[in-house]
């Protein structure tokens, strides 16, 4: 009677929000999970200070997606988790933000579940909240605003097609918190104010928040 094989031991992916880019803002759990990988595949967002800061003798892999350069496609890196679990390594899939907010955590986390692969999620401080705070804004504040909208400017404000329904989103008193919407600022401007949105909204732009250059 032969002996059966040795099955191979499975290794574990991480899904770790990296917070909004300062490294002090990254949560303890984040940086425990980043101790005990062996890989660490980051998005172009994550904080420079925390991948200087990695040890040496883990595998960095940069999956960033640049504007208007070809990257690797979300089929791709599901495939590369998937892959370096199966060898057997502890795996930090490092996300700018929170992953689940904008960060297609959701995505990476069920084809990890459909492929038995071991994960665990890790919050992180998302840029809709710690972008303003950073810059003296609170989201809600009694009497001004009692809830808030996070909503990505990703897609062409200027289509009328977009599942974004700007106008709606202007009406109410709330604070609206537009993530990626540098470029298209004009456009979602007027849409905000054709849906009601007063033209002496206070308003702020905030870029690189949280760090130096902020």
């Amino acid at each position: 009677m032969s002996r059966p094989e040795k099955t191979k031991k499975i290794g574990k992916v991480f899904l770790v929000g990296a917070g909004p880019g300062d490294p002090g803002m990254l949560t303890i759990r984040g940086w425990e999970a980043l101790s005990l990988a062996d890989v660490v595949v980051h998005d172009r967002l994550v904080g420079k200070g925390i991948i200087e800061s990695l040890p040496a003798g883990k595998k960095i892999i940069d999956v960033g997606k640049w504007p208007r350069r070809p990257g690797l496609g979300q089929d791709e890196i599901n495939r590369i988790l998937i892959a370096e679990a199966l060898l057997g390594f502890k795996v930090v899939r490092l996300k700018g933000g929170d992953p689940f907010v904008f960060g297609r955590g959701g995505e990476e986390a069920i084809a990890l579940a459909e492929s038995g692969i071991p994960f665990e999620i890790v919050p992180g401080v998302t840029s809709a909240i710690a972008g303003p705070a950073s810059a003296g804004i609170p989201v809600t504040h009694r009497g001004y605003a009692t809830s808030f909208t996070v909503v990505t400017a990703s897609e062409d404000a200027s289509n009328q097609g977009s599942s974004v329904n700007w106008e709606h989103i202007a009406s109410g008193n709330q604070t609206i918190v537009i993530l990626m919407g540098s470029k298209q600022i004009g456009d979602i401007t007027k849409r905000l104010i054709k849906g009601g949105r007063s033209i002496d909204t206070p308003a702020a732009v905030i870029q690189s928040a949280t760090l130096p250059t902020q």
